[in-house]
């Protein structure tokens, strides 16, 4: 059976980071890809393209299965309900590194906002919260740059 990986972006502000990181889930392979809440989708409410999302994919868009949705905790206990092990991308007083994870056939990985994070909502219904250890000043890598980090190290067999 072939693996069945999510992706989900809670409430990601900026179209940039939202086009890179279904650029990266494409070159993963990753299932599908939720927009929940104000993430911007790859079309308006018009049905129009978005130039400032589509920039960055390049086309990725296009290629991976997406929907947009309201609630975390409805897309999440869904999946759950499905089988999926679901993994969220945050720093936390319960996190652990990255690289000790192994995913499962089904895994779901749940990142969030570029400065307030995963939801408190969010974090309760993850079987697991991991995060990239930081050795430099900054407490933090850019929210597209750290899902590319954990999709190729989780994802990459």
């Amino acid at each position: 059976m072939k693996a069945q990986n999510i992706l989900i972006l809670e409430n990601v502000r900026s179209a940039h980071n939202v086009g890179a990181m279904f650029r990266t889930a494409d070159a993963i392979g990753i299932s599908k890809i939720y927009l929940v809440g104000y993430t911007p989708t790859p079309v308006d409410r018009f049905g129009r393209s978005r130039t400032d999302l589509a920039k960055s994919a390049l086309g990725a868009e296009k290629s991976i299965a997406w929907e947009s949705v309201d609630s975390v905790s409805e897309v999440l206990t869904q999946l759950k309900d499905e089988g999926f092990t679901v993994v969220a991308l945050e720093q936390h007083e319960t996190s652990v590194d990255y690289k000790t994870v192994t995913p499962t056939e089904k895994t779901a990985l749940v990142v969030g906002n570029e400065i307030d994070g995963v939801s408190k909502e969010a974090l309760s219904l993850a079987d697991i919260i991991i995060e990239i250890p930081m050795v430099g000043e900054k407490e933090s890598l850019n929210v597209s740059v750290a899902t590319g980090v954990v999709l190729f190290r989780l994802f990459d067999r």
